[in-house]
């Protein structure tokens, strides 16, 4: 299956919010791979894989789709290593990186389970995974044409734990609908999404993006510090309203 018209690749045009969206999870992703050996599965482009290897010890990037793969390779000419892998069979011995991650795609993966259990394989003795992925109980989500499966961070949580991970869950990006501007728009958007009208490629949703949102900016072949708006990540506990954030984020520790 090609995701590349699904995917947000280099020189796609999003918002500011999606900047800042791409910037907080590779932010998060530095807290945990400081001079480890990390796989980033699903990489696409490849935009987080420069910034992460300025952090890390080893990064390997891998994806299934071999035209964003390209765009990688002629943008890091060597600099790491790109696959092409399916991520529920990874080509990688027992106990080979510290760190698994997986952003924006386990929504795609028709068995995440075993996906999961190959990371739980790869990974060496405690160590960790790191997920994000649109919060499916977010009132304007819109699944993508390609989509397997979404999770709520309980479910996240729960298979996590099935396959030998304890798991940490955050959310960000709160829904803010303040403004008469910002309700009139979550309106207009869930109604497109109940009458399918929302477009299924990336090129697509750029159009209404910038027809209702304004200007937009393309995504860079690299990320670096400081190039958007960095989200703090909160907490989920019994008591947070979960539909207030449109982005999931989990921590795994292997057991």
């Amino acid at each position: 299956m090609d995701f590349s018209i699904v995917t947000e690749a280099t020189g796609t045009p999003v918002t500011r919010e999606a900047l800042s969206m791409m910037y907080t999870r590779y932010r998060l992703a530095a807290e945990y791979c400081e001079n480890k050996d990390v796989l980033k599965v699903a990489c696409g482009s490849g935009q987080g894989l420069g910034y992460l290897a300025t952090k890390v010890g080893r990064v390997v990037g891998g994806d299934c789709t071999e035209k964003l793969l390209r765009v990688a390779s002629r943008h890091y000419h060597g600099r790491m290593p790109l696959v092409r892998l399916d991520a529920q069979m990874l080509p990688f011995k027992d106990q080979s990186f510290d760190v698994v991650i997986l952003y924006e795609a386990i929504y795609y993966l028709v068995r995440p389970d075993q996906f999961l259990a190959e990371s739980r394989r790869v990974l060496r003795d405690q160590g960790t995974i790191l997920i994000s992925t649109v919060n499916k109980e977010w009132s304007d989500f819109n699944p993508s044409p390609l989509s397997a499966r979404y999770f709520s961070a309980q479910e996240l949580g729960e298979l996590l734990k099935s396959q030998g991970f304890n798991a940490e869950l955050y959310g960000a990006f709160p829904v803010c609908g303040e403004s008469i501007k910002d309700r009139t728009l979550s309106l207009l958007k869930r109604a497109a999404v109940q009458l399918h009208l929302i477009p299924k490629t990336m090129k697509g949703k750029g159009f209404l993006k910038r027809l209702f949102l304004g200007r937009l900016v393309p995504i860079p072949p690299e990320i670096v510090d400081g190039m958007a708006e960095l989200e703090p990540l909160v907490p989920l506990t019994a008591g947070t309203c979960l539909s207030r954030y449109k982005v999931l984020y989990a921590v795994g520790h292997a057991r």
